[in-house]
């Protein structure tokens, strides 16, 4: 039986050509994704140029666009900063913790008048990597230190819309541009 020899990216640049190379393919692995970022060994020299906070809300900055089948992005998580409930609009979502600690809640799908229900809370720490799509439910991420920023690794795919909130408990999607 012949086994498949894991790349393990020992750079940003490295890491993004990989993927890329993943993402030739129409149809994706997202085992081999999670285990391919989580191999990345956050290297702040590498991705510090990426890095722009803003003291009142977390950020969003472009690290690259995939051969148009992903986005690759840095977001910054100033202290206390964190996003609102949100689907991600039929897209896989990867998001590996660079910097800090993030808490990531996940929530079912509302019924049309039900209140939003809490499936689980966890706390990513750093090198670590965690998965969404609509078929696991709606997220809040948000960093819970009033200390220390937090900086995470994003890949969206196909490539990111900008996710709506929830509104009155119902998920809205963006249309595309």
């Amino acid at each position: 039986m012949e086994q498949t020899e894991v790349v393990v990216p020992k750079t940003l640049d490295e890491l993004i050509a990989i993927l890329r190379k993943i993402f030739e393919s129409d149809s994706i692995n997202v085992e081999e994704v999670q285990q391919i970022m989580e191999s990345y060994e956050s290297n702040p020299e590498e991705w510090m140029k990426f890095a722009k906070f803003d003291q009142y809300r977390y950020t969003r900055n472009l690290v690259d666009q995939g051969n148009g089948k992903f986005n690759l992005m840095i977001l910054c998580w100033g202290e206390g900063h964190g996003s609102s409930i949100h689907d991600h609009t039929d897209s896989h979502c990867f998001m590996k913790l660079l910097q800090g600690q993030l808490k990531e809640t996940l929530f079912e799908w509302p019924d049309k008048k039900g209140e939003m229900v809490q499936k689980s809370q966890r706390i990513l720490l750093e090198n670590k990597v965690a998965y969404i799509n609509d078929s696991i439910g709606l997220h809040r991420v948000e960093n819970g230190s009033h200390t220390e920023g937090a900086v995470s690794l994003h890949l969206y795919s196909p490539r990111s819309r900008p996710a709506r909130p929830s509104t009155r408990g119902r998920a809205t999607q963006t249309p595309s541009r």
